[in-house]
């Protein structure tokens, strides 16, 4: 038997183990996460699930002229794979990685099979499920409804409550592209908080220096996200 505390970095996975799915435990492989790497593009088949411990994963919702815009994130407190147990074949979302670590990676129809015979994995995957369906919402309605500044500030730290470090370790190119605005909104949006006292701006990097005001700033979307993948 392999020891759990191996796996106890994925708070969703060690709720698993914990609720008695250890039959995974043998089937589940170490994998590093580099960023920018395709899990899945979408509309291709789900092989793997993945939980993420040190990495951040990223789902697109991608048009057909290839436009595509973050919907949602995944950290190491859940699961990439969520279509797979709603009985889909497919993914609806290019999965990319955001931060570079590591997962745990578990052939899909493994999960699948544990998944109809354990209660108990029902109840914790569909409330994650829940939650993961209420952050795709939530995205959906802030980005009509707020401005930019407070989609970043909330991005920010919902990045860096994935992560070990409070920082992110990302071009303000490669944040544009997930929020879906230019690269010189995000300069002056980080130039603005650098300002106030909140973040430290580097190249390739920042740094949350001030984590309360930074939620002050963030819109309700943060906060709801949050509590509900705490309620999971």
């Amino acid at each position: 038997m392999r020891n759990r505390d191996n796996f106890d970095q994925n708070h969703l996975l060690t709720s698993l183990l914990e609720a008695g799915c250890e039959g995974l435990l043998s089937h589940l492989e170490r994998v590093p996460m580099t960023y920018r790497d395709v899990l899945c593009e979408a509309g291709n088949g789900l092989v793997h699930v993945y939980f993420p411990t040190t990495a951040v994963v990223s789902l697109f919702s991608v048009m057909e002229d290839g436009a595509s815009d973050e919907i949602a994130s995944v950290g190491n407190e859940g699961i990439i794979g969520v279509p797979l147990i709603l009985g889909a074949k497919t993914s609806p979302y290019r999965v990319v990685v955001r931060s570079t670590g590591h997962a745990f990676r578990l052939q899909g129809q493994l999960l699948l099979e544990e998944f109809n015979r354990s209660g108990a994995m029902q109840n914790l995957l569909l409330r994650y499920t829940q939650a993961l369906l209420t952050q795709i919402s939530l995205s959906i309605v802030c980005n009509r409804h707020h401005s930019i500044h407070q989609q970043f500030c909330g991005w920010l730290l919902s990045s860096v409550d994935r992560l070990p470090l409070n920082e992110v370790r990302l071009t303000h190119e490669s944040i544009a592209g997930m929020l879906g605005v230019r690269r010189e909104t995000v300069t002056k949006e980080a130039g603005e908080l650098q300002a106030a006292g909140l973040i430290q701006n580097e190249r390739g990097r920042i740094i949350v220096t001030d984590r309360a005001k930074l939620e002050a700033r963030a819109c309700e979307c943060y906060r709801a996200t949050k509590r509900d993948l705490a309620a999971c």
